[in-house]
């Protein structure tokens, strides 16, 4: 009897280590959701796909997209990528504060292009999620032939 008395005590404590645990996992996810909500959060000004619209080949056209850090912390941005060696980014290389706006300046060279071009630009920064793609759009059209020839 005294062995059952025992395991019974061993059984239930297992039951209540096991209980804390469970409670230690949940309060740790808590506590990252949490953490993640004050984090810095980049949010631009517009959605979706930018339009350049139709340009004629050669044609170097820019567009600032604008954002605000809606976190809590700075916000850094650490890199921006380019789909393309035609697109250039420029960003702000100091932290954007929290509530402050800022905005990355995106140049698109359609030298060498033609026809529907789609391009995304990849920002990396201290958010989460950690990248942030950012997209346009232009239609190329052919120079025109001013050489003329009247034969």
């Amino acid at each position: 009897m005294h062995i059952r008395n025992w395991l019974l005590v061993a059984a239930l404590a297992g039951i209540g280590l096991g209980q804390f645990s469970c409670d230690n996992r949940q309060q740790g996810e808590t506590a990252k959701a949490a953490a993640s909500e004050k984090m810095p959060r980049i949010t631009f000004a517009e959605t979706g796909v930018f339009d350049f619209g139709q340009l004629t080949e050669g044609d170097t056209v820019e567009h600032v997209f604008k954002f605000t850090n809606t976190g809590e912390f700075p916000l850094i941005i650490n890199n921006i990528t380019a789909s393309c060696g035609c697109t250039t980014p420029e960003w702000p290389r100091e932290p954007v504060a929290p509530g402050a706006t800022s905005s990355i300046r995106v140049r698109f060279n359609s030298r060498g292009k033609s026809g529907e071009q789609n391009k995304t630009v990849t920002v990396f920064a201290n958010t989460n999620p950690s990248m942030t793609d950012l997209q346009f759009r232009a239609m190329v059209k052919p120079k025109s032939d001013s050489t003329g020839s009247n034969s």
